[in-house]
This record gives structure tokens, sequence and C-alpha cells, in this order.
């Protein structure tokens, strides 16, 4: 916050060393045998291949770490021409205390249950590769690891084969991966890094071979090496996974709407997996339907920030590490009021249709069609990762009906989408370099679509990341990107008026509005300095948007026009104790400004956590912010105060190994402009071994003292540049809860559902405008000269008539009252049943229903009467995908 205090920060990271031993484990190695005999994959371990010499080399990880195992670990491989062949004995002196829950697939990290993971480097480039788990009731996950660190990511989903068996002497392991699934370098002879880590549930330990000790970084880097591997060659053979899909909708129509309820739509559609070449594999969809997918939950936005929700597609999902931007080399990212923008947001391929027309009723598709995507990733020449993504949108009609009258109207645009991701590795690791690019272009076929969305966009970028030592405690990382778009006079102009921009802002003299521009270019970037090692943390970056930079046709970034520094610094606990297994602590100062100079944000937060021997935990996080100025609080208008604040926030959770879990947090805030408070409460009940139910609830209250309702000119205005800038006290309370059930029959069939009841309620008083630029004093209508009038309509609506000076000049305003309710409620249920690897048949229901209403009433207490009287919106769908592959 003060510079003093970075500089006191800096200083004491510089001065304070901390050297530390790491364990090498990478210069072990262990021999994959080729095998001739068949392989059953039945967790029982008959062949004579697994008799024959095994590796056993495990350390505790947790809680005594480099200590060896409570319990002894046996593992084989073994490999054919299409097949690597791992097995494992997981022994155990009481086998009938094995904790063996069915919980769903790539659920790992959170299964409190025996098991065991396979990671595997096929590139041996010591920086990422594989993983596989099976645990002890015989749930798998799959996923990908890079960086030379643990995070993983368990969105990609391979064809392969796991399964366990629980005998006298503890569990046993068998998996079959197929090497179509793998890829790896062109060669005779193969030499891949692998590491077992296996989880024994009642003593809370992780066993590894290869761990990474406390207070230091490095993952792959440490793996031993699989040797004796010869004559192998990487998939060659095409996987197809063709579907067929049935759907029913059934929606809730008004009286009067003209368009169907009813639909049943089929379908067809076809997934393509084929290597290109050695290094480089090819996944392509055409038709795709997700159907299967969770719903997203229910929002309401009372802000100028466009809300994101999470990525839940199969084919967006899958593989995309390679297209992470700007975080390569460091172990820590922190933001500090930094929104940092995404340059790829996969959910804008298939978004809901953006032109709005008003109209009595309408009959659209909530989303865009893909009529056929393709995505491109591997190695190429001497070491390059490349990823690339093609994708082409369906020109999307809506039918709509006002005063009985019907027309059709093109409401998105045929549209293209590309990304090209490129990215190599030097000086094994220690270096970075990497470019990433995204374009956009919309055919547009109806000419008044030209003044609404851009004609085409495009985003280039660069990142990478350099080690300042030999080690790799300190390491600097950064990225750069530029933006271009370009469309109609119109189009341009409003975008420069929109809420990334707001060109407009009278007070801005950086800042003018090009109403002939016919293009809009920009730039953003940001460099961190970040120490990887050492009990001493130390994390400290600065960053930048300018005010053109846009990147929403492809990516996503809420605001523009900002400067952004941090420096922060922690120390880490990490020796168990007899009181806590790890604990830590944080600070941070950060300030951040616009373009002109103004700052818009600084304060200071410190934050900690502790985890405890029966694997709960705890944590806090203060923030204090000082008083500065806001340039997005009159929506384009001028500058105000940012009063000064003061956040707190708190959370613990219990020991996951129990029948229940639970998750309790908080967070509350106070200034001048208002109070915020937030509870939630997680709780898991384990049911049964194989049903979990979770239940979320989360309680949020906003007492806003200047919540934005309206901009109108006035004239006499003349200290907020003739304009009134409309502002009212906003009560809004906010009730919703997540609810998810898992009932895991089998690893092969599963039912889930999810539900979010939702419920807000949202009340205005005191409307008042903004007297003078660069304050927080307000004219409060309805005292004084001013007049605040109410009015009804004939609906029984209500309405407000602003006036600043009652019978002077200045101008009236009508507004209708913003007050409102809204509940809804929404959710899928899913049943889902692998009847073959691969393959698999979806059993698809899904329910919306909502209410809105202007009442003054509580719709707390009305909840269940207003939202089950409203007839739901059902929508059935089944769909049978077949996989065919090697």
């Amino acid at each position: 916050m003060r510079l003093n205090l970075l500089l006191f920060i800096l200083t004491f990271l510089i001065v304070k060393t901390i050297a530390a031993d790491q364990g090498n484990t990478a210069a072990k190695s262990f021999q994959c045998v080729r095998v001739h005999e068949k392989i059953t994959i039945d967790g029982n371990l008959n062949e004579g291949v697994w008799k024959g010499p095994s590796y056993s080399d495990l350390y505790q990880q947790e809680p005594r770490q480099g200590e060896k195992p409570s319990q002894h670990t046996e593992v084989w491989f073994a490999y054919d021409d299409e097949n690597i062949y791992f097995a494992a004995k997981c022994y155990d002196t009481h086998p009938d205390s094995i904790l063996a829950r069915l919980v769903r697939r790539d659920f790992v990290f959170g299964d409190p249950s025996d098991g065991l993971l396979l990671y595997l480097d096929t590139y041996h480039d010591r920086r990422g590769g594989y993983l596989f788990y099976v645990s002890s009731a015989g749930t798998l996950a799959d996923g990908t690891f890079d960086n030379d660190n643990k995070e993983t990511d368990l969105t990609w989903d391979g064809v392969w084969e796991g399964k366990v068996q629980i005998h006298e002497d503890g569990y046993y392991v068998e998996m079959k991966i197929p090497l179509s699934q793998l890829r790896f370098q062109a060669s005779d002879y193969q030499e891949w890094g692998f590491d077992i880590e296996r989880y024994f549930s009642r003593n809370a330990e992780t066993d590894m071979v290869a761990y990474t000790p406390r207070n230091e970084s490095g993952f792959a880097s440490r793996f031993p090496t699989l040797t004796g591997i010869q004559g192998i060659k990487s998939g060659t053979g095409i996987e197809l996974l063709p579907y067929v899909t049935g759907k029913a909708e059934i929606l809730n129509k008004s009286a009067g709407d003209p368009f169907k309820s009813q639909t049943f739509t089929p379908g067809l559609g076809l997934d393509l997996k084929t290597p290109v070449g050695n290094r480089l594999k090819l996944n392509a969809t055409i038709n795709p339907d997700f159907g299967q997918v969770e719903v997203d939950p229910a929002v309401l936005n009372l802000t100028d920030v466009e809300y994101t929700f999470q990525e839940k597609r199969p084919f967006f999902t899958e593989g995309l590490t390679i297209f992470r931007f700007g975080r390569g080399g460091i172990n820590n990212w922190e933001n500090y009021n930094w929104n940092n923008p995404s340059i790829f947001y996969t959910r804008r391929i298939g978004r809901s249709p953006q032109r709005s027309v008003s109209a009595d009723y309408a009959d659209v598709p909530k989303g865009t069609h893909i009529l056929g995507a393709g995505k491109i990733v591997g190695e190429i020449l001497d070491g390059w990762k490349i990823g690339m993504v093609h994708a082409l949108t369906k020109r999307e009609y809506g039918d709509f009906s006002t005063n009985d009258e019907k027309s059709t109207l093109e409401i998105e645009p045929a549209t293209y989408y590309g990304v090209v991701r490129a990215q190599k590795q030097f000086d094994e690791g220690k270096k970075g370099l990497g470019f990433l690019g995204t374009y956009t272009n919309r055919f547009f076929k109806d000419a008044s679509l030209n003044d609404e969305l851009n004609k085409n966009a495009v985003v280039a970028g660069v990142d990478g990341w350099t080690n300042l030592d030999n080690d790799g405690t300190y390491v600097v990382t950064g990225w750069a990107a530029g933006s271009r778009i370009s469309g109609s006079k119109e189009q341009i102009l409003a975008v420069q008026r929109s809420s990334l921009h707001y060109f407009q802002r009278p007070d801005a003299s950086h800042l003018s509005v090009d109403s002939q521009a016919t293009s809009l270019s920009g730039y953003a970037g940001r460099i961190v300095l970040n120490k990887n090692r050492g009990e001493w943390s130390l994390n400290a970056a600065i960053g930048a948007i300018s005010p053109g930079f846009e990147n929403n046709d492809l990516g996503y970034n809420s605001y523009s026009d900002y400067i952004n520094m941090h420096i922060s610094t922690g120390y880490k606990w990490a020796q168990p104790t007899d009181f806590y297994q790890n604990c830590g602590v944080s600070i941070a100062a950060f300030t951040g400004m616009d373009f002109g100079g103004n700052k818009t944000i600084e304060g200071i937060y410190t934050g900690g956590w502790m985890n405890l021997h029966d694997l709960s935990g705890m944590g806090y996080n203060v923030n204090i912010t000082d008083e500065t100025y806001n340039a997005r609080k009159t929506r384009g208008g001028p500058l105000t105060i940012n009063p000064a604040s003061q956040g707190f926030g708190a959370y613990y959770y219990t020991n996951n190994r129990t029948w229940y879990v639970i998750n309790p947090s908080f967070y509350l805030r106070f200034g001048k402009d208002g109070k915020y408070q937030d509870y939630s409460l997680g709780i898991e009940f384990k049911l049964t071994p194989t049903l979990t139910l979770n239940v979320a609830p989360d309680y949020q209250i906003n007492d806003l003292n200047a919540q934005w309702v309206t901009r109108y000119s006035d004239q006499t205005a003349t200290e907020t540049y003739n304009s009134r800038y409309v502002f009212a006290q906003l009560m809004q309370k906010t009730l919703s809860t997540d609810i998810r059930l898992d009932w895991i029959v089998s690893p092969e069939l599963s039912v889930q559902a999810y539900f979010q009841p939702f419920i807000t309620s949202g009340r205005y008083s005191h409307y008042k405008a903004l007297v003078a630029p660069k304050t927080y004093e307000f004219m409060e209508y309805g005292t004084g000269q001013s007049v605040l009038q109410t009015g009804k309509y004939s609906d029984g609506t209500s309405y407000f008539i602003l006036d600043a000076d009652g019978k002077g000049p200045a101008k009236e305003k009508q507004i209708d009252n913003p007050d409102g309710d809204y509940i809804s409620f929404r959710g899928n249920a899913v049943i889902r049943w692998e009847y073959r690897p691969g393959s698999a048949l979806y059993l698809v229901w899904t329910q919306s229903r909502e209410s809105s209403s202007p009442n003054n009433d509580s719709v707390f207490g009305r909840f269940g009467q207003d939202l089950f009287r409203e007839k739901p919106d059902n929508i059935f769908m089944v769909k049978f995908t077949y996989w065919f592959g090697s």
C-alpha cells in the first residue's frame, strides 16, 4: 500500500535466503518387460509376468515425509505391441479396514478411499504427462499434468481398463492402457518417467516413489525412468464415437403464446480421434450434443460486468492444458483485484444468440448450434507443443410475435472461430516461450446485424518464463497481447461506449469517442516475479490493460483501462508438530489506477491457513482498502470517490474420511458504501458406500448505499456534465442452495443429480443523484427543493418521478420502480451406463422453473407458493454412444 512497505517487504525477501536439500529420485530406474502371455484385467494378478521382480521403493510424502511407508507396496510394468500394463499389490495388515467408497469418475483428490495413482511422463521431457487412478472400490480417474508441478487436469478422458480386488493381504490393482491413448517419441527404444502415489486412508498417509519435498518445487523432473520398452509405436488407429440422440421438450408457455410448447428432436453426431503423424492428435466433432452436462446455476447480476460460467462440455474441457496462457514456470499465481483476461474462453463457441429483439412472444434457441469443431494437440519441430481449435457455428433464426404478427429474424450469424497455440521449453524447462492467437469471423446475411456485432476480431499474444537462478528458486513469467476488432461505425461506436471501455467518460482526458472508427485496437500484459521454493514466499506483479483492448469475441475480459501492481510475501511452517500438520500466513500490498493516473484501488491483505493431523483445517483473510476513485460507478459518467472499506472472512472444514463433512465459511465487508455479508455452508453426507449427498446453502446480504439506477440528461446539472447520475440505497438478499446426489451403483453405472433453488429480493430506497465528480456526495430526491413522487400503472406496478428542483428549470425523470423478486429452481439428473469401455448410454432429465414479480411482500415467505405454482420447463433426452477403436 505504502511505498516504504513495499520496499521493506522486497528488501526482507532478498536478504532472507533459504537453502534446502532436494531428494533426487531421477537417477533411479525400473525395467518394463515385454509380455507374450494374455493378461486378463481383473485385479487378481494371476499372470506369470507379475511374479517377476517388482519395484517397491516408496516413501512417505505425508505425514512423516521421507520415512518408510507404514504399509508395503509392490508394482510391476509390462507391455506388448498394443498396450502398457501396470499392476500393484497394496499390502494392508488389516484389509477389513480398507476404506472403499464408490464415487463418480475423476473424483480422485476429494475421494477419501484408499487408492493408487500412476503417473507417466511418456515424452520424458520431465515437465508433464498422464495420470491414471484406481481406488480400492474400483473408481477410475485419468488426466494430465504439466509445468513440472502436481497440478492436474482431470478433463482428459482416455479409453483404458482398470480393476481392483481386495484380498486377504490388501488390495491389488491392474491396468491396461492402450498405446493409442498415449503420445510419445518416435524411437525404437523408449524411456519414460514414472511415479506411483498410494493413499492410505486411515493413516491419512500418502506414499510416493518421487515426491516434492516441503518448501521445494519440481514434480515430473524428479521421476525415475521406466526402461526396457522397445519396438512400439504410438497409436495409428482411428477412434470413432458415433451417437444418436432423442430430445423431448415440454415447455411452459404463457397464455396467448403462438409457438409450440412440445417438440421432439432426433439427432445424429460423430466424435473422431486420430493421430496425425506420430506426435499430433486430431479430435473432431460433428453436430455435437452436450445435453448430458450439468446445468448452469442461476444468478442475478446487477453489475456492469458480464458473469462467466464454468466450461462443462467434454470436447472443450478435454486436453486444453496447452491453451493455458501466461502462467508457465511458476507455482503461485496471485491477483489482488487484477482480473486476468482470458484470451481463449471456450464458452464463446456455442454461446446464446446475441441479437436483442423486443417482441410479445419469442421462440429462440438457447444456444448456437455447433456444426463442427476440430482440435489438434501434440508436438512438432523439436519440442514445440502446439494446439489448434477450429469451429463453425450455425446461422440461427428466431421466431417472434408482436400484436399477433409473426416474423422470423436472424439472431446470430454463421461464425468461424479459430485458435492457435505453440509453446516450447528450453534448458530443461528453465525457460519457455509461447504464442497464442485467436480469430473470429462472422458471416452476416441480415445487414442489420452489422450494427450489433463485430465483423471480425483478432487477438495475438506471446508468453514465456525464465529462471533467475540455477535451482529455479526465483522465476519471472509474463505475457503480452494485442487485439483488433473491426465492424461498422455504429458497432465500433457501441463497443467504445460499452461497459468494458466507457470511452465517453466526460472527465477522462485520456479517453475519447471516435464516431467514425471502423476498428479498435488495444494491448494488455503482465509480468510476475515468484519465489518457487523455500519457507518464505515472494510474489510481485505489474499488469496493464489498455483502454482499447477487446478480446470478448473469443475470450473474456471484465474491464479495460487499468494498471495493477502488488507485492506479497508469506511464511509456511511445513514441518508437522504435535499441534498441526502444516500452516502458513501471507501479507500483500496492492494498488491500481487507470491510464489517466487516477488511483482506483489501494489496500493491504493478510491471510492464513492451518491443516490439522485429523485432516480438518481452517483459514482466514483480511482486506483493508483506502479511499480511491471509482471509474465505473457512474457507468460512463465522471469519477466518484470509492470509500475505504474493511473485509474479513474465514472458513473451516472437517475430516473428509468420516461419513459427514462440514465446510462453513463467511465473508463480511463494511464501509461508507455499505455492507456485504456472505454466509455459506457445505455439507457432505456419505449415506452408504455408494450414495453421497452434498448440500451447500449460501446466504448473501448486500446493503449498498449507492447502487446504480439510471442516468438522464439535464442541462441544469452543470457540475455533472449536464447529466443526472441516479443511485439508490439497495437492500438485496439472496438465498441459494446447490444440491448434488451421486449414486454410483458400480464403476460403470451411475446416477447423478444436481438441483439449485435460488431466491433473491431487492428493495430500493433513498433515491439520490451525484452532486459533483470525484466526490461521494449526493442530493437525495424528496429533500430540500427536490421532488420524489410515486405513481401506479394500471397493472399495479409503480413508478417514480424524480425532479431535482421541484418547480425550477431542472428536467424531471420518470423511472419504473426497480424493486423486484426472482425465484428459480433448476437442475438435471443423469443416468450413465458405460456398457463397454468408451461406450455409454445416457438418460437425462432437465427441469427449470422461474418466477419474478415486483411485489413488496417478503419473497422468502412466499418461496414455495410462488415457485411451485409455476409450470416447469422439462427436457428429456436419451443419448447412445458406441466407441470404435484399438
